[in-house]
């Protein structure tokens, strides 16, 4: 679960990652982020782990751990008195002056002042800026270097900018990908358009809906696909899969997003599966739009049910995911413009396809997968498809009402992760009905990408892949940490991990925050937050799925 609290005096003026490695190996937490009180005294920003942060007096951390007891630790430690406790449920409140003094209220969520808007942030050398709830320092050694992700100069005038030449890359906010307005009916694909295509590594949505089914806002699922801390050659293909005149209905909110794709079609059709190379994706998403009728609430998920089942019943020709990249030539072009890069081999079998499922009714978890044997009365949190993340129902989110009922910072942070980043300047922009503008590549904006993003890196090769050789989770943390600047947040792990027989599956499960001394494996991936890098990803993109 997910906690709050004032951190103890010993970690001021350490870095936040220092702070997080001192957390985990001696008090068993995990600190996620810290909340930045900015040095103009606007509204307090939560920083998801922050690079070049150093823990100011007084700083509320954000925490992963089984109760509010445990949290406490944070507050009591004492270096003094608890360097050496090895049971960190040792660590209680000592009689040292350095912890005299009250706790300050955290202000994370108080109402934002439309005031605090129009305040612009210095970025002259040697401050340290809050920009959009991360920190950054300007450098204060040698010349001043012009920004190289820029192509305005940091010291120009307006007079200076040629708006015609100057491409907006990014919304006026700087948070998201921005491209001038498509229309639909350049986006819309037919069946022999999609197979020509050679989609790979993309985003397949399945939906089901009537002409006039009520809007479900398709927007909200393609934004944080479309944050601007990934860069543009990462951002993966959205191929929406349904009918064209309810897509129609959604385009307004859609036209300015790229790389995004419709085919006018049925996603129970696998010739239509076939054709958008559902194989070969990174995530299935299946959603539906029509109202659910009051006779039968079993009936409500039919329709994204028997797609489901539909898709683990499929077979495929694997010839073009077995194909190297090296085969292709370096400037193959698909009919899209974009390059056609066949980084993951594909799923033989429907069933090895990443997919995830929508339901309004609990209970219908149950037909979703045909060799689960759990009980139909098990509740959806002990079911394998919830564990498996194979499928999400509308009552997940009560859980979340509840939390944040009981921790209000809880819900900011939970929606920075998920929602790719969101500021008070945006919510106002989108509440307006205008939609996502286009924005000028300034140096203030360009700031606002330096934000961490979740990632998913793998143990079987790459930098991290000693460590799936039997090593401990603690291990695999604090090297992340200390080489990458990289969190980790937990493991995902094959559900038949033991087995080497073909009754095996491809199944995967969610362990959130593992012990220190969780043994690793090498077909374990590991849940991460990246911070945003300028340059290539050390990480090729076979390892880092987000």
């Amino acid at each position: 679960e997910m906690y709050t609290e004032t951190i103890s005096p010993t970690f001021t003026g350490m870095a936040f990652s220092q702070a997080a490695e001192t957390c985990f190996v001696k008090l068993k937490l995990l600190l996620l982020a810290i909340e930045i009180r900015p040095d103009d005294g606007s509204d307090r920003k939560i920083s998801i782990n922050p690079r070049g942060v150093k823990i100011s007096p007084n700083t509320v951390g954000f925490f992963i751990a089984q109760s509010a007891e445990e949290v406490k630790r944070a507050w009591f430690f004492c270096k003094a008195c608890h360097e050496d406790i090895k049971d960190e449920k040792q660590i209680k409140k000592c009689k040292c002056k350095a912890l005299a003094g009250s706790k300050k209220t955290s202000l994370a969520t108080m109402p934002i002042k439309p005031s605090a808007l129009k305040k612009t942030v210095s970025m002259k050398d040697g401050n340290t800026n809050a920009v959009n709830g991360r920190t950054t320092i300007a450098a204060t050694d040698g010349p001043k270097k012009e920004k190289t992700e820029s192509r305005l100069d940091a010291d120009s005038t307006p007079n200076d900018i040629d708006f015609k030449s100057t491409e907006m890359r990014y919304d006026s906010t700087g948070m998201f990908h921005w491209t001038q307005s498509t229309s639909i009916e350049d986006s819309i694909l037919d069946r022999n358009q999609a197979a020509m295509t050679v989609l790979n590594g993309h985003v397949v949505v399945c939906l089901f809906a009537d002409p006039d089914s009520p809007l479900i806002g398709l927007r909200n699922l393609v934004m944080p696909l479309r944050a601007s801390n990934f860069h543009y050659h990462e951002l993966k293909h959205v191929v929406i899969v349904g009918a064209v005149d309810y897509i129609r209905r959604e385009w307004k909110t859609l036209q300015n997003l790229p790389k995004i794709s419709v085919l006018n079609g049925s996603p129970l059709s696998r010739a239509d599966l076939r054709a958008v190379n559902v194989n070969l994706c990174d995530m299935c998403v299946i959603l539906s739009a029509k109202v659910p009728s009051n006779d039968d609430p079993t009936l409500a998920d039919k329709e994204a049910i028997l797609a489901s089942l539909n898709i683990k019943a499929m077979t495929f020709d694997d010839t073009i995911g077995v194909l190297n990249q090296s085969s292709n030539a370096p400037d193959a072009m698909s009919p899209l413009g974009s390059p056609i890069v066949l980084h993951r081999k594909g799923s033989v079998y429907g069933s090895n396809v990443p997919m995830i499922t929508e339901l309004v009714n609990d209970s219908n978890v149950q037909f979703l997968d045909q060799d689960d044997d759990d009980d139909p009365d098990t509740e959806l949190y002990l079911t394998q498809p919830f564990a498996c993340g194979t499928a999400f129902a509308v009552s997940v989110l009560d859980s979340l009402m509840s939390t944040t009922y009981f921790n209000q910072n809880a819900l900011t942070l939970i929606r920075s992760l998920i929602t790719g980043g969101a500021t008070p300047e945006l919510e106002i922009i989108l509440a307006e009905g205008a939609g996502l503008r286009g924005g000028y590549s300034t140096p203030d904006t360009l700031s606002h990408r330096d934000r961490c993003r979740v990632g998913q890196i793998s143990l079987s090769d790459g930098p991290l892949a000693t460590f799936g050789e039997g090593r401990k989770y603690q291990d695999l943390f604090v090297a992340s940490l200390r080489n990458y600047g990289m969190l980790c947040i937990g493991l995902y792990r094959l559900r038949d991990a033991a087995l080497t027989t073909v009754d095996a599956t491809s199944k995967r499960y969610v362990i959130t925050n593992p012990p220190f001394d969780f043994g690793l494996l090498p077909t374990d991936q590991v849940y991460v937050l990246l911070p945003f890098e300028r340059k290539q990803s050390r990480f090729s993109f076979s390892e880092t799925e987000v």
